[in-house]
């Protein structure tokens, strides 16, 4: 999250955000379905492919290039909503945290300002859609019972009730709430030191500040999404029995499996994300104030 101006409106925040979102989700699914796809077991139990590389091209083979965006409605009306709540809780929550009298946040507020966002974002967005996504994805390479993101909606609401949008809730919002803090931290300590040096904030800066922003994230962040994959599959498990089938695979590396993936997303991702909302809301925010 960007260090936003103390005069920017809430509905700025909101609608940059959400706009953000969207454009960063469809940029960069590719990469997100085959870090998902490389975390999750096979049907015979063992795990998938280590190499999302190759399961990009025999996903491409054998179900072609329209499979790799499986899901990608999901996420981006997730990411939508996500980075919508997202920048508008920051906005909120920030204030909470700041001087009183400068209005300033310190690095460890930063965080805190940034955990908090994480957990809202995660209960009122996230984790719902991540679920819907990551069951998609999942059933499309086994039973393949989900004809939509409506009708997966549907059976999983028949078969497991409301909590049934829910599982994984623990992992997601634990790498939601490391994310959050980690990402803006990052960021913020990176525009502040700029200024400090008198660099502007071009597009080119905001880019690499974000890309920079997600790769700090990922590597803080990534046992968490793994945990929360396997949870969120299309059978659903609970986060105990995730640690546990990772364990059981791979050893304590597994939980940085598919950081690959992840990271080549979550670096371009950043850069997309901050420099979509910081443009946006330049143009916004005069219309709004």
């Amino acid at each position: 999250m960007p260090a936003q101006n103390a005069h920017t409106p809430s509905s700025v925040s909101f609608i940059a955000g959400g706009v953000a979102g969207g454009v960063e989700a469809i940029a960069t699914y590719p990469f997100e379905f085959a870090k998902t796809r490389v975390q999750l077991r096979n049907q015979s139990g063992a795990a998938s492919s280590k190499n999302p590389f190759l399961v990009v091209g025999q996903v491409a083979r054998t179900e072609g290039y329209r499979a790799l965006y499986k899901g990608c409605s999901t996420l981006v009306v997730g990411s939508i909503a996500k980075d919508g709540v997202r920048f508008l809780a920051f906005d909120t929550i920030k204030r909470s945290f700041a001087d009183p009298e400068t209005g300033a946040l310190s690095p460890i507020n930063n965080l805190l300002a940034g955990m908090c966002t994480g957990i809202v974002a995660s209960t009122f967005a996230v984790t719902p859609t991540e679920r819907i996504k990551t069951a998609l994805i999942d059933d499309a390479r086994t039973a393949k019972r989900f004809q939509s993101s409506l009708h997966a909606v549907r059976l999983i609401y028949q078969e497991y009730g409301f909590i049934g949008m829910y599982h994984g809730y623990a992992g997601t919002t634990l790498k939601q709430a490391g994310a959050t803090a980690f990402r803006m931290g990052t960021y913020n300590i990176l525009k502040d030191f700029e200024k400090s040096r008198h660099i502007d904030q071009s597009t080119t800066t905001n880019f690499v500040n974000g890309a920079v922003a997600g790769t700090v994230t990922t590597y803080a962040t990534q046992p968490f999404d793994t945990i929360k994959t396997r949870s969120q599959s299309a059978k659903g498990a609970s986060a105990v029995d995730a640690i546990r089938s990772i364990i059981a695979d791979e050893g304590v590396r597994g939980f940085w499996r598919g950081t690959t993936m992840r990271l080549g997303r979550t670096i371009f991702s950043g850069g997309i994300l901050f420099t979509v909302y910081e443009q946006l809301a330049a143009i916004l925010n005069p219309l709004f104030s």
